[in-house]
């Protein structure tokens, strides 16, 4: 193959429509446990998250809710995945055995959210959010209270029941119910085998089984490695409990000149994709986590 820029163009041409669908056939999972978020800066701060407010009856004058109790900010990274294609492959015409190679591309670009986010969740027992406690926190402060989202007990039809019935009884700084009902079990693969019993099953040990149909499902292969922990979310509200934050959606790029170093010394050109984003947690009263370490 003669190689010019027309040769060139065509090429990139080629790539990029294999990126895009390879992108686009991808069915990632981020977005039913995180809110999408536009970034237009380097970071974000999320100072409305605090303490929930509640309707209240109208008795004097309105009474104004403080709506900046934090200082939560999100900063966005830079992320990158590049391949090189060797010139001689062009000369040769040798291009279609590169072509898993710019799939993958788009795979890993569809998926990055997936691994931002459900790795920031598997993180929740040590990094902290807006109150400045862990996301999953035995003292989290609620008025007076300290109130808790962290269990320690193995998946098990009564731990399950017994996070449910805590995330539905938690109130804000004024006594007021959040009227939270969760409704997604996220667990790594370890676990699916537990959670479509207490999910799914008409009975459990002889007994009917009161819990079925109480929440969906959510299997992650992210969360692998961390085989004992579980999640109990509830993720119909307009705030889900994890913000994955966008400042630039992923592109696909090259970098092809016959002046550029990499073509030049190497004898490669390259193709890769970059984006702009990151993921932090939103109210933790969404969330209730539980890292399985009980015996």
């Amino acid at each position: 193959m003669i190689i010019n820029a027309q040769t060139l163009r065509g090429i990139f041409v080629a790539f990029n429509t294999l990126f895009n669908k390879a992108f686009a056939d991808v069915a990632p999972l981020y977005t039913q446990v995180a809110t999408v978020v536009p970034s237009s800066t380097s970071e974000e701060t999320y100072a409305w998250l605090g303490d929930i407010p509640m309707m209240r009856e109208w008795i004097g004058e309105r009474e104004l809710q403080n709506l900046t109790a934090s200082d939560y900010t999100i900063k966005n990274k830079k992320f990158e995945l590049t391949v090189a294609l060797p010139r001689d492959a062009v000369e040769d015409d040798k291009l279609g055995v590169y072509n898993p190679s710019i799939q993958m591309l788009g795979q890993s670009a569809a998926l990055h959210p997936d691994q931002l986010v459900f790795g920031l969740l598997g993180d929740g027992f040590a990094q902290k959010c807006y109150d400045g406690k862990a996301f999953f926190a035995a003292d989290h402060k609620v008025g007076n209270k300290t109130v808790s989202n962290k269990g320690t007990d193995k998946l098990s039809p009564e731990s399950y029941a017994a996070a449910r019935a805590s995330m539905m009884s938690l109130t804000n700084s004024k006594g007021k119910a959040l009227n939270i009902v969760p409704n997604l079990l996220v667990v790594p693969p370890a676990l699916e085998g537990m959670a479509r019993k207490i999910l799914l099953a008409d009975q459990i040990d002889g007994t009917t089984n009161t819990l079925k149909g109480t929440a969906e499902l959510l299997v992650v292969t992210e969360l692998a490695g961390k085989d004992t922990a579980w999640y109990l979310l509830a993720t119909n509200k307009p705030l889900k409990p994890l913000i994955f934050q966008e400042r630039k959606k992923p592109v696909f790029v090259s970098k092809t000149s016959e002046t550029d170093d990499n073509v030049f010394f190497a004898n490669n050109y390259l193709y890769g994709v970059d984006s702009r984003d990151n993921a932090g947690f939103g109210f933790w009263q969404m969330a209730y986590g539980s890292d399985g370490s009980k015996a």
